[in-house]
């Protein structure tokens, strides 16, 4: 008898800790599946200053659509004290705190990230400290949200924070995520821009198996980016168009196959936490090319995110309250 309820003890702890074992890595990005950005909203100097404010509507419409998940960019920065214990505005985390329930109550997963930090990417050394201390306050405050909550440390580390200083930085940025989040995913990428170009001099701890390795892309750079009023000269790159043609799709196949070469030699998974086309190129080449990066990613088992939801790269109308159905549907093709 003794020797039956031992066993059965043992078979019962068993199934239990498999049913609550953490998903991996692998299997969050599958949950991540197609996405899009929360862009010009949280991420602005203050949320509706560059013309989104996020309701309750937005998430109901990004479900019905179809979509498994949200990339949710937000400027702690400058909604935290200067000097120490940069305390982050307790106003300001219950207006996050909000939209994520929205997130939740749709099923959609969340990757929360630290966006527009500028005065890091610039200063690293002289805001190394702010930069950790905002993290181990945001690292308590999650610390009890279920796994569809992923955390991405830092935007497109770039300008004097690079390759060298952001894996220094993202190793002692880490620790204290683990501290709170042993088992939670983690979104991570490479220096420069999170292009991935750079990945290979990003350094990963080898025996952290639940982070996610997320890169940006935006190429060819003069389509994607023509006319845009934050990128010097950009007026000129004006008329610039994406048919899809066989020389342009092999481009992007031979980038795409570079990153899934790294991520198989890393055993690692993939997120493509941003692309998109600016509105000023025309519509017919933005649904292709925006097509073509889909499913090139989906062919090689990459999550992605658009960016962004509904401003200058916006795949919905925001003051029409509906989809802009070329972009809707490319990012929801299958084919």
């Amino acid at each position: 008898m003794r020797i039956l309820l031992a066993t059965l003890l043992f078979f019962a702890s068993t199934i239990l800790g498999h049913a609550t074992e953490a998903p991996s890595a692998a299997e969050m990005t599958k949950r991540l599946g197609r996405g899009v950005n929360l862009g010009n909203a949280l991420d602005a100097p203050k949320e509706g200053e560059w013309g989104v404010k996020l309701e309750r509507e937005h998430f109901k419409a990004i479900k019905a659509a179809g979509f498994n998940s949200v990339r949710f960019p937000i400027r702690w920065s400058a909604h935290a004290e200067k000097t120490a214990p940069y305390t982050i505005e307790p106003k300001f985390l219950a207006r996050v705190d909000e939209i994520l329930g929205w997130c939740r109550e749709e099923g959609l997963l969340v990757v929360l990230n630290m966006h527009h930090y500028d005065e890091l990417h610039k200063e690293p050394e002289a805001h190394e400290e702010r930069c950790l201390a905002l993290w181990s306050q945001l690292a308590t405050h999650f610390a009890n949200a279920d796994e569809s909550l992923l955390l991405d440390p830092l935007n497109e580390p770039a300008f004097k924070l690079d390759a060298e200083k952001w894996n220094a930085l993202l190793a002692k940025l880490l620790p204290i995520l683990r501290a709170k989040h042993p088992t939670r995913c983690l979104v991570v990428g490479p220096a420069q821009w999170n292009n991935f170009r750079a990945l290979p001099k990003l350094a990963l701890p080898a025996d952290d198996r639940r982070l996610i390795v997320t890169f940006h892309y935006y190429d060819p750079f003069q389509f994607t980016h023509q006319g845009a009023h934050w990128v010097a000269g950009s007026d000129k790159w004006k008329g610039k168009t994406w048919t899809g043609s066989a020389e342009e799709q092999a481009a992007l196949d031979k980038d795409f196959d570079t990153v899934s070469a790294w991520a198989k030699e890393h055993d690692r998974p993939m997120y493509l936490g941003e692309y998109g086309a600016f509105s000023a190129a025309d519509m017919e080449s933005r649904a292709k090319w925006t097509r073509a990066v889909t499913l090139a990613a989906a062919k090689r088992g990459f999550a992605t995110a658009y960016w962004e939801f509904c401003s200058g790269f916006g795949a919905y109308d925001y003051q029409k309250k509906e989809w802009v159905a070329p972009l809707k549907d490319a990012l929801l093709s299958k084919e």
